[in-house]
């Protein structure tokens, strides 16, 4: 065939269209590998926030949740805890929650949005072990000078009913705020900043 006979506004259509089906074949054949690279729904479930009621939460009483799988405390905390929160800041390691454990709304000594609702991650700062929740009023044998608050009964670590860590005991930091808001009076939102009261 010489070139006289060759059409070339076919042969330009021609390599125009089997060029855009070999990019659209490719770019679906590439479709399965990239999804692979996003999270799956249940592992975005586990990421998401999670909404706990506190309506039904009495004075003194901890509700507890689960978020990113860990354990998520609310204690109602009563007036006689948060008095003596002020006066155990020379018995802690970090009184004033300078260590990055908290958001900054919650940098205070309350370790809180609400001072009577403490929010924290359930689990030891030491090796992970989930702490003891050991009420103010309730009489324990764990020593004279320890008010309550949490006790973790794997290495002896206690802390107050803000979180905050005693002196002398294994544990390095404060218990963890997580991110948290309430939606209303009586919900909270945990994993959302927020901070507000």
């Amino acid at each position: 065939m010489s070139d006289g006979n060759v059409d070339h506004k076919r042969r330009r259509f021609l390599t125009a269209a089997t060029t855009v089906v070999g990019g659209v074949g490719g770019a679906m054949a590439a479709l399965p590998f990239v999804l692979t690279f996003q999270p799956s729904e249940r592992t975005k479930a586990i990421g998401a926030p999670i909404e706990l009621d506190i309506s039904k939460l009495e004075v003194g009483q901890m509700l507890i949740g689960e978020w990113r799988g860990k354990p998520v405390w609310v204690v109602r905390r009563t007036k006689e805890s948060l008095e003596t929160l002020e006066s155990l800041a020379d018995q802690l390691r970090d009184p004033a929650s300078e260590v990055d454990q908290q958001p900054t709304y919650a940098q205070n000594t309350a370790r809180a949005v609400k001072a009577e609702f403490l929010v924290v991650v359930g689990i030891c700062t030491h090796l992970g072990c989930s702490p003891k929740h050991v009420a103010i009023d309730v009489p324990h044998d764990l020593g004279d000078d320890w008010p309550g608050g949490f006790f973790c009964p794997c290495h002896g670590s206690k802390f107050d009913l803000a979180g905050r860590v005693f002196k002398g005991v294994p544990a390095p930091t404060n218990l963890v705020v997580p991110p948290y808001q309430f939606l209303t009076d009586t919900q909270i939102l945990v994993g959302a900043d927020g901070g507000n009261a």
